[in-house]
């Protein structure tokens, strides 16, 4: 592909974060979408029509068998990630995989390594890495400019309430807090601090067997820590801070997301960083993409494969601790 050919997308499935990312990718302005599947025609022909979309099938299988799709975003309840992804890699294509990226290790694992097997694309979809103001506290840290990290607090949550959308409920759709906000602080801590030696975790389930609501506490043979909150039930703070042994950055809310980072130093001064979203805050990270296409390159520098695994590896773990247990994968829905 050279620089001024537009990048082929293909959306699998129709609903809100769909919606979002359709409307992200039409702001690149090299970038086309040129197919969409849903459970029902019906649905593909109206996202297809409210998007400009020539093509619309009521399969996955359909789109990913259309030749002019080159990147598929996977837009399916969490359940559903695995075989999606796993039927993208089976016909080259490269992928962009909502967060999170499936319902368990082993199966994490299992599509990383073929992935790479395959050399193929293919990312999970953490659009935080690509915030800006992000960025620019990764690159403070790296620099020094707090010092040593020695903990790491993020907290992320809100009142679904029993009218919520019925993927957050439904454990054959893996749902639950931890797999739906809970990723957001604990990738936030991996991203600073690398995979944990320790995890503890306290939470509840509800009577559909899923978590909603956790508290993980995350240990480092340095000493360092995480303080993590994810709830289903309750607002929290939605905010996160990175302690160093010569200052602090706070992020505020919504810290997944944010315009603003405050950097206090050693000596109590306080600079801040603002910096307003492009869109919705989707794309950069979908510019990154683009830019690994172009290059020929299979992952991103800023959400490599090797996070995904050390994310889904403390969220499995934190799961099968509270006693969460996904069945077999539901029927793509859209």
């Amino acid at each position: 592909m050279t620089a001024s050919t537009p990048i082929r997308w293909g959306i699998v499935a129709t609903g809100g974060i769909a919606h979002t990312l359709a409307g992200e990718i039409l702001l690149l302005g090299d970038a086309a979408i040129v197919a969409v599947s849903s459970r029902t025609r019906e649905r593909a022909q109206a996202f297809a029509g409210e998007f400009g979309i020539p093509r619309a099938y009521d399969s996955y299988e359909e789109l990913l068998a259309d030749g002019a799709v080159e990147v598929v975003y996977v837009a399916t309840p969490h359940a559903q990630h695995a075989e999606v992804v796993d039927r993208a890699i089976d016909a080259g294509k490269a992928v962009l995989c909502e967060k999170a990226f499936t319902t368990s290790l082993a199966a994490t694992e299992d599509l990383v390594r073929r992935a790479r097997e395959r050399g193929v694309f293919c990312m999970e979809a953490m659009w935080t890495r690509f915030i800006p103001v992000i960025v620019t506290a990764r690159q403070i840290v790296a620099d020094g400019g707090i010092g040593e990290v020695r903990s790491v607090s993020a907290d992320l949550g809100f009142p679904a309430g029993p009218g919520a959308k019925d993927r957050i409920w439904d454990p054959a759709l893996g749902g639950g807090a931890l797999l739906d906000v809970g990723i957001y602080p604990v990738a936030f801590a991996q991203m600073l601090l690398g995979s944990p030696d320790t995890l503890a975790v306290h939470g509840t389930l509800t009577a559909e067997g899923v978590d909603a609501e956790a508290g993980l506490l995350l240990g480092w043979d340095s000493g360092a820590f995480a303080l993590l909150e994810t709830s289903l039930l309750a607002l929290t703070g939605n905010t996160a801070r990175i302690v160093g042994t010569e200052g602090r950055l706070d992020v505020p809310p919504m810290f997944h997301h944010p315009s603003r980072l405050i950097h206090t130093d050693g000596t109590g001064q306080v600079r801040v960083y603002e910096h307003e979203p492009e869109g919705r805050g989707y794309v950069p990270m979908l510019r990154a993409v683009q830019r690994c296409l172009r290059e020929g390159r299979t992952e991103t520098a800023e959400m490599p494969l090797s996070d995904t695994v050390a994310v889904m590896r403390v969220l499995d773990q934190a799961l099968r601790a509270l006693g969460v247990r996904y069945p077999e994968p539901a029927p793509i829905a859209p």
